[in-house]
C-alpha cells in the first residue's frame, strides 16, 4: 500500500462520537459539523480514512483503448499515470520518478514506457525500471525495488477506479444493487468524447457531491421550466447499507424520457435497454468519494470529483450516450439544447455551493436537520461516518503501538 509522507492527524474521540448524529435515521439526523468541510487537520484525516483506502474513479476505459495509450491524473494531490500496456492491460502506477521525485509524464498520449526528463531513468507501461543511467556504481542498487509504485485497478461499467492499497478488497461487489438499477444503460458500452480540463473550484469535495444527490432543492432552486418536470416530491432512496461502495436516488418525472432542454424530453437516441420504468424517472447513482452520475433517457452526465485541500477540488464533468447516438447526422445540434439547459442549471448549482462554502466558515454554521427530500444525504452521512470510524480507530491503534 502506498501511504501518505506524514502520518494522518489523529482526531479526538469526542469529534469522532460526534459524527454518530449524522449517521441515524433522517428524521433524527443533523448535517456533519462544519469542520468536515473546511479544517485542514479532518482534511489530512479524510485522506487517510477515505481516498489512501477506498477506490476511486479516475477516468474512462475508452481513454485509453489502444496499446501504449495513457492518461495523467491526480487525487489528493497525489500524481497518477493510467497507461494500457502493449498486451493490453490497463495498470496504474505513481507518476513519481523514484530517483529524485521528477513527473515521469504529463497530459496524455502514447508511449512506449515513460521516460523521466530529469535524470533519464526510463520506466515501462506497467512501471518497472527499465533503466537508470550511471547508477552501475550505487551500493545496493536493485533495479526491480525501484519501480513506480503500482495501485490496484478494477473496472466498473466502463469507467476505471484505482485503488492506493494493492490488496482493497474488489468494488464491483459492494456495487451489486446499483449495478442492477443502472443495468439499462451499458455503460460498458456507452459512447462520449472525453471531458474538458478539469475545473477547479473552490468548495469542499463533499459540497459538490451533496448537491448533485440533493433532491430537496431542485423544485426551488431549479424552479422553472427547465426542471419542474423533476419535481422534488417524487424523489425516493432505495435503502443501502454504510460497508456498500455506493448507493442511488431516483426521482420520478411527470412524463416518459424527460430530459433537460426546452422541449422537457428526449431529443437524443434513448438507451436501448431502459425499461419502462427507467423511463419514467431520473437516476442519480454514486460511487464515493469520486463518482456521480446523473441519469437521463438520452444522455448521462458524469462528474469525477479529486480533492487537492480542504476547500477546492477538480471537476470533470463527461458525457455519455446511446451507441450509435454521436453518428447521428443532427447529434451536435441536439446536444447543444441538452447543454444549454443542464448548463443554466449547473451554473444555479456552482453559485449555492460557494455561498454554502462560505457560510461554512461562518461561526454560525449549523448543525442543520434534514427533510425527507434529503435522503440521499443520510446516505452519504453513513457512508462517510462508518469510514472516518475506522480510521479512527486504525490510527488510535497505530499511535498506542507507537
Amino acid at each position: 500500500m502506498s501511504a501518505p509522507t506524514m502520518p494522518a492527524p489523529l482526531m479526538s474521540d469526542s469529534f469522532i462520537e460526534s459524527l454518530s448524529a449524522s449517521a441515524v435515521d433522517l428524521a433524527d439526523a443533523v448535517t456533519l459539523p462544519p469542520e468536515c468541510y473546511t479544517g485542514t487537520d479532518f482534511y489530512e484525516f479524510e485522506k487517510d480514512a477515505l481516498y489512501f483506502n477506498e477506490w476511486q474513479c479516475v477516468g474512462r476505459e475508452s481513454w485509453i483503448g489502444e496499446p501504449g495509450e495513457f492518461f495523467t491524473t491526480r487525487t489528493v494531490n497525489e500524481p497518477i499515470i493510467v497507461a494500457r500496456n502493449l498486451a493490453g492491460e490497463i495498470n496504474a502506477m505513481s507518476a513519481v520518478c523514484q530517483h529524485r521525485a521528477m513527473l515521469v509524464a504529463e497530459g496524455a498520449g502514447k508511449a512506449r514506457g515513460f521516460l523521466c526528463p530529469y535524470h533519464h531513468w526510463s520506466y515501462s507501461l506497467d512501471g518497472a525500471l527499465v533503466a537508470a543511467p550511471a547508477m552501475n556504481k550505487t551500493c545496493n542498487f536493485d533495479r526491480k525495488e525501484n519501480g513506480l509504485p503500482r495501485f490496484a485497478v478494477e473496472i466498473w461499467n466502463g469507467f476505471i477506479f484505482v485503488n492506493f492499497d494493492l490488496n482493497a478488497a474488489p468494488l464491483g461487489p459492494r456495487l451489486a444493487k446499483v449495478a442492477d438499477a443502472i443495468s439499462g444503460y451499458d455503460l460498458a458500452s456507452a459512447e462520449g468524447p472525453r471531458p474538458d480540463p478539469a475545473a477547479k473550484l473552490p468548495w469542499n469535495w463533499k459540497v459538490m457531491f451533496e448537491n448533485n444527490n440533493d433532491g430537496y432543492h431542485a423544485s426551488r432552486l431549479h424552479a422553472g421550466p427547465l426542471h419542474d418536470f423533476v419535481p422534488s416530491g417524487r424523489a425516493e432512496f432505495p435503502h443501502s447499507e454504510p460497508e456498500d461502495a455506493g448507493f442511488l436516488r431516483f426521482n420520478g418525472t411527470l412524463h416518459p424520457d424527460a430530459s433537460f432542454n426546452a422541449t422537457q424530453r428526449a431529443v437524443l437516441p434513448v438507451f436501448p435497454g431502459l425499461t419502462d420504468e427507467g423511463r419514467s424517472r431520473m437516476t442519480f447513482a454514486n460511487v464515493p468519494p469520486s463518482l456521480s452520475l446523473v441519469m437521463m433517457s438520452d444522455m448521462v452526465i458524469y462528474l469525477i470529483l479529486r480533492p487537492d485541500g480542504p476547500e477546492s477540488h477538480e471537476l470533470e464533468t463527461g458525457f455519455l450516450f446511446a451507441p450509435g447516438a454521436m453518428a447521428e447526422p443532427n447529434f451536435d445540434n441536439l446536444l447543444d439544447m441538452n447543454l444549454s439547459a443542464s448548463g443554466k442549471i449547473i451554473a444555479q448549482d456552482m453559485h449555492v455551493d460557494g455561498l454554502v462554502q462560505e457560510g461554512l466558515r461562518s461561526r454560525f454554521a449549523p448543525r442543520g436537520r434534514y427533510s425527507w427530500q434529503e435522503g440521499a444525504q443520510g446516505q452519504f452521512n453513513k457512508w462517510l461516518v462508518h469510514r472516518y470510524r475506522n480510521a479512527h480507530k486504525r490510527l488510535a491503534g497505530a499511535e498506542a503501538i507507537d
